[in-house]
Order: structure tokens, then C-alpha cells, then sequence
């Protein structure tokens, strides 16, 4: 499948173009591709070379996304091409999230053939999922669009680190999405994962103003985003959004990628954090990656 031009960018001169997709803006030389290693500038064409080339396909319970008030005991065709603009020093997929498209076996899947396997195995959604789908924007608005049209459901898992004129295009389509909060500190967010945190919230309050089903995950790492001061400011910034209804879920961290030498989150430390949730007025909080529910 030939590479597809990008929707969201524009050219600077020089052969050079600015991408205008996350607020990273990445300006790209000819040849070269941004920080999410799958849009590359083609002689002054910026170009998705994931498009239609999905690097990861599974059944999964809506439950693992984690979504536990949306259809629960459903299931959704997981979908995920490679590539993410955050670079999380403990990401659990980076052998297909920090790596270029060349790096890993693909698929060759159109979003006619998306929708029409999702239908095929009796999904009723389709879920963009394990990397960081909006990086691959133009993939989802295209299979969304048709995946609603055949009466099916669209979740979306990400960090939320967008533009708003590109969300606004994907939400006619979308139904459901974890964001995934790394942190309720700018200075956390940019250190551990390298971006700033207030898109993430502006991609939170944009998708409940458009009606999208929304539930919060935020990984507890010991000694980095586990300040329950912190943590009690961010479940009060939820609740004064309107999303007390909302499932927050605390996950626990195991060490991965480059934050070996951490510890796995204390058993108390998460139900510190939901107990704080809750004395905020957060009314459905769930504790993920371990026995305790």
C-alpha cells in the first residue's frame, strides 16, 4: 500500500514542512520524519507511512482497553499501527511504539477491510489501541467513518496529545476512549513522557463537550507521579469537570523499557490513591495490573 499524504501539515519553504497534528509542530526536512517516526516529509509532501499498514490485530475484551462502562462484556477488533509522539521512559510497547515502521511486520489492511474483519469475527467495535493511534489520524477518521456506517462502535486509547482542529475531525466518529493522564505535573509529564500536559486536558474537556464516553487511566510510578497531594489535585480537576461519573483507573507500574530499576507500585500506594478519589467525589474508581479491583 503506496504512502498516504497526511491531512495536517503545511509547507514551509526549503523543502521543509511544518506538521500540524500534535503540538509538538514538528518541522521536518526532506527525507526526514517527526518525533512519531511515521509521517516523513516526501519531497516537500508530508506523508503517513503507516497508512494502511496495521503492525498489531486482536480480539480483546472491552474491559483490557481499560473501558468498564462502555458495553462491558463485549469485545472490539484491537487495531495498531506503529509509531507515538511521546517518548515514555517506561512504555510497555516500545518494541512497536519507539521504533520506525521498517522495523516491525505489518499488515496490508484498507479501512474496507478494517470494518470488514471486525464484522467478519462479530466485533462490534474496533478499538485503536497498544501505540499512539492519533499519530496515524488519517487511518482512524477513514475506518471510523465506515465502521459507523456498518453499525459499529469506535474506542480510541491514547495520551491525547493532539491539536484540536484534527480531534474535531476524528469526534464525529469516535465513541469511547481512554485517555491516558501521565501525570497532573507539566514538569512529570515532560520529563518522563516529553510533552506537556495541558493539551492532554484540553483533548479531555474536548471530547466530553462532543459527547465522547470518556475513562482515565494514570499509571502510578513509585518515586516519580506518586505524590498524593498531586494525585488529590488531579481527581479534583476531574471532578470540577463534570467527570465525577467518569471510572478513574489507578494501573500499577512494572519495570519497563527504560525504568528497570524502579520498584512495581506498592499494593497500598494505589489504594491511597483511591481512597483520595474518592473523598474527591470520583465514583468509580478501579485499581488496574493487579488482583485488587
Amino acid at each position: 500500500m503506496a504512502a498516504h499524504e497526511c491531512r495536517y501539515y503545511q509547507q514551509l519553504g526549503d523543502g521543509v514542512v511544518e506538521c500540524l497534528l500534535c503540538p509538538h509542530h514538528c518541522r521536518i526536512a526532506n527525507g526526514r520524519t517527526g518525533r512519531c517516526r511515521s509521517r516523513r516529509n516526501h519531497d516537500g509532501v508530508l506523508v503517513s507511512e503507516v497508512y494502511g499498514k496495521p503492525c498489531a490485530l486482536a480480539i480483546d475484551p472491552v474491559e483490557k482497553k481499560p473501558l468498564y462502562h462502555f458495553h462491558p462484556g463485549t469485545t472490539c477488533l484491537s487495531l495498531a499501527c506503529t509509531g507515538c509522539n511521546f517518548r515514555c521512559l517506561n512504555c510497555q510497547n516500545h518494541d512497536i511504539s519507539q521504533v520506525a515502521p521498517d522495523d516491525v511486520d505489518h499488515y496490508e489492511l484498507s479501512p474496507e477491510q478494517v470494518v470488514a474483519l471486525c464484522l467478519k469475527h462479530h466485533c462490534p467495535g474496533i478499538a485503536y489501541t497498544y501505540t499512539e493511534p492519533l499519530t496515524y489520524i488519517e487511518y482512524i477518521i477513514d475506518t471510523a467513518r465506515l465502521a459507523h456506517e456498518k453499525g459499529l462502535w469506535n474506542i480510541l486509547v491514547t495520551a491525547g496529545y493532539v491539536c484540536q482542529e484534527p480531534l474535531a475531525d476524528l469526534l464525529p466518529y469516535l465513541d469511547a476512549a481512554n485517555i491516558d493522564l501521565k501525570s497532573f505535573s507539566d514538569d512529570i509529564c515532560q520529563r518522563v513522557s516529553g510533552g506537556h500536559l495541558q493539551p492532554v486536558l484540553d483533548t479531555i474537556l474536548t471530547m466530553r463537550d462532543a459527547g465522547v464516553w470518556i475513562e482515565i487511566t494514570n499509571l502510578v510510578i513509585p518515586g516519580v507521579n506518586d505524590d498524593m497531594d498531586m494525585i488529590r489535585q488531579m481527581c479534583r480537576w476531574l471532578v470540577d469537570n463534570g467527570l465525577a461519573d467518569n471510572p478513574l483507573h489507578f494501573s500499577r507500574f512494572f519495570p519497563r523499557f527504560k525504568m528497570q530499576d524502579l520498584l512495581p507500585t506498592p499494593i497500598q500506594t494505589l489504594k491511597q490513591a483511591k481512597q483520595i478519589a474518592e473523598e474527591e467525589g470520583l465514583r468509580y474508581v478501579y485499581l488496574g495490573n493487579c488482583q485488587i479491583l
